[in-house]
């Protein structure tokens, strides 16, 4: 049978509940999504082994995450506009084999500063990769099937965490670290070739004919749908740098400050990473419908869960659990974020948006680290959990000012 969207210049109908679900290519975006993901957060399951290899500290070996972070954030929008015009097929390859030639050469860097260089670029083609992979799952299906479809491609993200870095973590302290960074330069490769073979080739939507509104001024109007857009892309920004302050530098915390064996870290990770996978199964089946709820429990037991972390890092009893817990709950919180996000855009913006997502996401992550490398080195391990707590504060204030303006918004104006 002839596959709908096997032309190259074909444009994908949106809002068609008939069409068969899309199921192939969500799968296959979600395993480019694992090996992007697993490339971009494997120094934070190796960095004992990275530091001693290369002769820098633990928080200079933590900055690779910031380095490739601010990649996307300087990259992401200049490069998402320049390859506006390139099919959309084609350029989602060919930014994973430039991620898999970043780690061919982050495993056999020589130097540090070299390890940095081959980051930098691997952080500017994860960036255009995830502005293209935001929207590309929109364009497979129509509206109401948003949350799912993102569910699915964000699993590769979450998967990256349940294997990726733990297996990759587990092969590094068995052979070298610079070994897991092979291996996934090598499967970045085949998961390029099975998106140039399997992935449906779709264009961007038409912009609308429509005549744009205006300010009475005779400027042009902002789409209507930009202020959602923004307050989530602030309110991902925010997240993320609480979450990356301190799951950057986890396994020294783990080994520091909750007495954990370094052999059992990568165990550790891995059911982190199951229970993110949980975490994302109550997206699937319970709060897709109801993203606001998802996301103010998401923030809150993510909350509590950390503050056991803090309070009990003496009592691995108790303090474990917890860990394991704030990888159920935050696992709600990036699919429900990008969900709402494909929701809300305009299809006119809907690129755009990704791109601004991208780029505000990793705003947070690269910010995280940062501030974490500062801790670490200034505060010490306990001040980590902290920071994260004072952010998780600021994004609980965020929700709530978000749910009022949306109540004042559904308000009919006075006659």
């Amino acid at each position: 049978m002839t596959h709908p969207f096997t032309s190259p210049t074909a444009i994908v109908p949106t809002g068609n509940p008939g069409r068969p679900f899309p199921w192939g290519g969500l799968l296959v975006l979600a395993s480019a999504v694992f090996l992007s993901v697993t490339a971009e957060m494997l120094p934070t399951g190796l960095l004992p082994e990275m530091s001693i290899e290369l002769e820098v500290g633990e928080s200079q070996i933590g900055l690779l995450v910031s380095v490739f972070a601010f990649a996307v954030v300087l990259t992401s929008i200049p490069l998402s506009r320049l390859t506006r015009s390139v099919s959309r097929h084609r350029l989602i390859v060919l930014v994973l084999i430039v991620v898999s030639l970043s780690s061919a050469v982050t495993a056999i860097a020589p130097t540090f500063e070299v390890l940095v260089g081959a980051r930098i670029v691997g952080g500017m083609a994860h960036g255009l990769f995830w502005a293209v992979m935001g929207a590309y799952s929109g364009y497979l299906v129509p509206k109401e099937q948003l949350g799912r479809a993102v569910a699915i491609t964000t699993g590769g993200g979450t998967l990256a965490f349940v294997l990726g870095v733990p297996l990759g973590t587990i092969l590094g302290q068995a052979i070298g670290w610079r070994s897991a960074f092979g291996a996934i330069a090598v499967l970045c490769i085949i998961g390029a070739g099975l998106m140039l073979w399997l992935l449906p080739r779709v264009e961007r939507p038409a912009k609308s004919q429509a005549l744009p509104e205006r300010h009475p001024s005779g400027r042009r109007k902002l789409d209507a749908t930009v202020p959602a857009v923004a307050l989530l892309c602030l309110l991902a920004a925010v997240v993320m740098i609480g979450h990356y302050s301190f799951y950057t530098f986890i396994a020294p915390y783990l080994t520091g400050e909750l007495g954990v064996d370094s052999r059992d870290v990568g165990l550790l990770l891995a059911s982190y990473g199951i229970a993110g996978a949980g975490g994302l199964l109550l997206v699937g089946t319970v709060f897709g419908r109801r993203p606001t709820l998802g996301l103010v429990l998401g923030v809150a037991v993510t909350a509590i869960s950390v503050s056991v972390m803090a309070v009990f890092s003496n009592n691995p009893m108790i303090a474990l659990p917890a860990f394991v817990l704030w990888g159920l709950v935050f696992g709600t919180l990036p699919p429900l974020l990008g969900a709402r996000l494909l929701h809300v855009a305009s299809v006119d913006i809907r690129d755009t948006a990704s791109a601004v997502y991208s780029t505000f996401f990793n705003i947070g992550i690269g910010g995280g680290a940062l501030v974490g490398a500062a801790l670490l080195d200034g505060l010490g391990l306990d001040s980590l959990p902290i920071a994260y707590l004072i952010m998780l504060a600021v994004a609980g204030a965020l929700l709530i000012a978000a749910e009022l303006r949306s109540r004042r918004g559904r308000r009919p104006s006075p006659a």
